[in-house]
């Protein structure tokens, strides 16, 4: 299965969750699972924004940092952008805030509601360069189905 059609599934799969719930973090909490399965990334979760920071939310994989502030590290630079960001190497990445040595790349979905981010989807990969723009499209198009939820 080519990773578009992955996408495709997952969306498909992330719809079918999402028909009758409203809570946002039981979404996030599914979804994290269903994207970690499908990948295999190294981890695979959601932060919320709780007032200035970003707090650890539903996740797939080792422990991570709990609080990260806005502006800092991939995800609060996402989160401050509101906009999507991939990292090839999060070693060249300004302020990278390394939860865990082995984490070598990662992308950042900002969830968006009303003009303001509600959390941010981030993943990480052991490898370089594992996203890309068929990641970022998928992702975003999950990002939009949970964004909503209250």
């Amino acid at each position: 299965m080519s990773k578009n059609e992955k996408y495709e599934l997952l969306y498909k799969q992330v719809l079918s969750l999402a028909e009758g719930e409203r809570d946002r973090e039981a979404m996030m909490a599914n979804t994290a699972a269903l994207i970690h399965e499908a990948f295999g990334f190294w981890w695979t979760g959601f932060y919320r924004v709780v007032g200035e920071e970003l707090v650890l939310g539903p996740f797939q994989g080792p422990v991570a940092c709990s609080r990260i502030p806005f502006g800092r590290g991939v995800c609060g630079t996402a989160w401050q952008v509101q906009r999507p960001l991939v990292v090839p190497d999060v070693e060249q990445f300004p302020g990278h805030i390394a939860c865990s040595s082995a984490s070598r790349s990662e992308i950042v979905v900002p969830l968006i509601y009303h003009d303001r981010v509600v959390a941010v989807l981030d993943i990480d990969s052991e490898h370089l360069a594992t996203f890309d723009e068929t990641d970022q499209a998928g992702l975003e198009k999950i990002a939009e189905v949970l964004a909503p939820l209250t």
